[in-house]
């Protein structure tokens, strides 16, 4: 498989995913996010007790445009997304396994599993202030498909994103449909990085196999993060990749 067409699928998935970063980080669509920043007053009533209650809540996870998310640094705004975000993702990536070794056999593990990890990827990448779509190619191509391509390599679409959802499914349904574009390319999919042996192993056992599934994944997540944030240091250093903006658009206070 040539990089071409191995840089195409990856610039199809980075277009699904940022947008819907985006909307993670940005939208408050019942304003709980700003009630972080919001003080009680004398003249509150019931309800904006309970709203009040509900912003603390979201405010104790650290959630991005909260006031607790403008309190952390680059480094953790990237772990949270590794340990909250890409968390959640790998209960669907370590599902299948509960079935045992028939499942495993399908690509459907190794498919969410890549799309998971080039989820958090491009979010660490933001978080470092890279926000060049080229540069989110180039990454991927680096980490989970062990290319070496080039910032120039990539020629991406132009077509507007779709809009997305910003419910609590917001983020499965990014990852399907990342991992809906990636079939093309399904012969990459192997060379992310992946669970350690023992894990593999484990994961063919049914009903423990889920388990397994989910510790390794984590542990694979958690490794492809680190080699991402190395690659942004040693490979992304120009202006013209690397923007203040990056940060800032997921660190907004209320507007």
């Amino acid at each position: 498989m040539d990089d071409r067409t191995v840089v195409a699928a990856l610039d199809r998935a980075v277009a699904i995913i940022d947008p819907v970063l985006d909307v993670l980080a940005e939208r408050d669509p019942v304003g709980l996010k700003a009630r972080t920043f919001r003080k009680p007053t004398a003249n509150d009533t019931a309800i904006d007790t309970m709203l009040d209650t509900l912003a603390k809540t979201l405010n104790a996870t650290d959630f991005p445009g909260t006031a607790a998310w403008l309190e952390l640094d680059a480094q953790a705004r990237s772990q949270w997304w590794v340990m909250r975000i890409g968390a959640l993702n790998t209960v669907a990536v370590a599902f299948p396994s509960v079935f045992g070794v028939l499942v495993n056999r399908l690509p459907l593990q190794d498919l969410l599993g890549f799309a998971n990890q080039a989820m958090v990827l491009v979010a660490v990448a933001r978080e470092n202030g890279v926000v060049d779509r080229p540069a989110h190619v180039s990454m991927l191509a680096s980490v989970l498909c062990g290319r070496e391509v080039g910032l120039d390599t990539a020629e991406p679409d132009s077509s507007p994103a779709p809009g997305r959802e910003c419910g609590p499914f917001a983020l499965l349904h990014a990852m399907w449909d990342v991992a809906t574009v990636l079939r093309d390319v399904s012969g990459e999919l192997a060379k992310r990085p992946r669970s350690r042996g023992i894990y593999r192993v484990l994961s063919a056992i049914p009903l423990v196999g889920g388990v397994a599934s989910y510790v390794g994944e984590r542990g694979a997540l958690s490794r492809a993060a680190k080699q991402g944030l190395g690659w942004v240091h040693a490979n992304v250093e120009s202006p013209s990749h690397v923007s203040s903006k990056g940060a800032s658009r997921m660190t907004r206070g209320p507007q």
